[in-house]
């Protein structure tokens, strides 16, 4: 197909927002909205997922881009959400239409030649109305007693040194009386959340998973890439001034060490594959609405754009990162088939965007909701190292479920 990227006049946040969350691909951060909608026009198959490499850029490439330049993930772009799993299959999505807009109100289109119905579509957007709902259902899998019980046997297996962290979830599956439309709840959590990523990608097996995310993984721009992992949490009580909370959460050994595990990680990783590799000397503090985590940012470059990685190559050598999955990965993951007992599915997957040049961003997919039509279904987890306290991890994954379920729910998840 024929694409044309052009420079346009800057569109509404909300009628993109919401075309995206509700039909489309909508990936936006403070400093950019991007968006994908129309028909899916092509798709890229990951038929073993990220176990087995795969030239994206060479298959994107087969379109033919003409008009004007554009920033990185202005012209042809795959979005995609993919499952935890890093061996299931997915897949990304190229959009008909694909609208970038920067925080400055610089907006690039890119489209099929000729094809003038972006217009039309974004007039034809409806403004979310919808409020929060009532439960009519609610699954807890595992109970949270079960999940302290399950925490409970990991600290065990840590403290024999066999593995240094896992993270382990649980889930909660419900529905509410009405259909859940997805373009309220990326509304909300704009508004909530203004310090996180916002998404709304639908899933190969028929929903769409809504959130914002917190935690990048990678964004790749040319020769360089930055990646900010999060580890180490705290809630933060409403109406308190949460100064004291953050000074204790710099200080928590228990905290410092299940966060430092995955900078170390990401570091030795990196270094495996650029020239350069920097990180932060010591964390900071990412304070959210309701949480505050600790976060370290890595940079990462090659001396030539030509030996750096394209962003899906850097995503197949990192994820899981023991921010969601443990070290040593192999045997966490095991530990977490084997305490959890059911597929976290698309929950702590990578979701995001890729295009032709191969830069991208990829973020952790949690702190969201996957839906259809009335019915719902999120996870939240928690790092377990030697230190945890099983009833402080439940309570944690607890503060996790609701900063988040609260765009959708009235009612409060234990």
């Amino acid at each position: 197909m024929n694409f044309r990227r052009r420079q346009i006049a800057t569109q509404s946040l909300e009628s993109l927002r919401t075309i995206g969350a509700r039909s489309g691909w909508l990936i936006e951060t403070s400093d950019v909205i991007r968006v994908g909608f129309g028909a899916a026009v092509d798709h890229v198959a990951l038929d073993r997922g990220l176990e087995a490499p795969l030239d994206v850029t060479a298959l994107l490439r087969r379109h033919e881009l003409v008009g004007e330049d554009g920033p990185p993930g202005s012209g042809v772009v795959a979005f995609g959400a993919l499952p935890f799993d890093r061996s299931a299959p997915s897949q990304l999505d190229v959009a008909e239409f694909c609208i970038t807009q920067t925080s400055d109100g610089d907006a690039w289109l890119t489209g099929p030649e000729g094809v003038e119905t972006w217009r039309d579509l974004l007039a034809s957007v409806r403004a979310p109305v919808q409020e929060t709902q009532s439960l009519r259902s609610l699954s807890l899998q595992p109970t949270p007693d079960e999940y302290a019980h399950n925490v409970a046997l990991a600290v065990e297996i840590l403290r024999s040194k066999e593995i240094d962290k896992v993270v382990l979830a649980r889930s909660v599956r419900g529905t509410v009386p009405e259909v859940i439309d997805a373009a309220a709840v990326a509304q909300r959590l704009h508004l909530r959340e203004p310090r996180c990523t916002i998404f709304s990608i639908p899933t190969s097996d028929q929903r769409r998973f809504v959130g914002a995310t917190p935690e990048l993984i990678a964004r790749r721009t040319g020769r360089t890439l930055q990646s900010h992992p999060l580890a180490g949490t705290i809630a933060l009580p409403p109406n308190v001034e949460p100064e004291d909370y953050l000074t204790w959460l710099l200080g928590s050994t228990k905290n410092l060490h299940e966060h430092n595990v995955p900078v170390n990680e990401i570091v030795t990783a990196l270094e495996g594959v650029y020239d350069d590799v920097r990180a932060d000397a010591g964390p900071s503090i990412v304070a959210l609405r309701t949480l505050a985590h600790l976060g370290t940012w890595i940079e990462a470059s090659c001396h030539d754009e030509a030996d750096a990685p394209d962003a899906l190559e850097v995503l197949r050598l990192l994820h899981p990162t023991s921010a969601v999955g443990g070290v040593p990965r192999r045997s966490a993951y095991e530990l977490i088939r084997r305490l959890e007992q059911i597929d976290r599915g698309y929950y702590a997957g990578p979701l995001g965007w890729i295009d032709a040049n191969g830069d991208g961003e990829w973020w952790i997919g949690f702190r969201g909701v996957l839906v259809r039509g009335a019915e719902f279904e999120a996870w939240a987890g928690a790092g377990i190292v030697s230190e945890s306290d099983p009833i402080a991890e439940r309570e944690e994954t607890k503060a996790k479920l609701a900063s988040f379920l609260s765009s959708v729910l009235v009612d409060v998840v234990q």
